[in-house]
């Protein structure tokens, strides 16, 4: 599995977070994305790698800016209770 974590700018509010959210969605094959307005930023697992230039291309199709992207490998973290 693969953590991408995606410098955004101009996310002000929680609509701009899902418009993200949805945008990824909707392009790539993804196990998780979720967006922070406070932190600027979007996370990603996915069990491939993302191309970047494609990432860059559908963030700006939305209105918002890359600023950095960020990939490295992801240990899914277990509870104590799961598996």
């Amino acid at each position: 599995m693969i953590k991408t974590t995606l410098g955004i700018e101009g996310m002000m509010c929680g609509m701009c977070e899902s418009h993200i959210n949805n945008a990824i969605r909707n392009n790539f094959k993804v196990k998780k994305v979720s967006s922070s307005k406070n932190k600027g930023q979007t996370e990603i697992i996915s069990e491939e790698l993302l191309d970047k230039n494609k990432l860059k291309e559908v963030i700006e199709e939305t209105g918002y800016t890359l600023t950095s992207v960020n990939v490295e490998e992801y240990k899914k973290k277990f509870s104590l209770f799961g598996r």
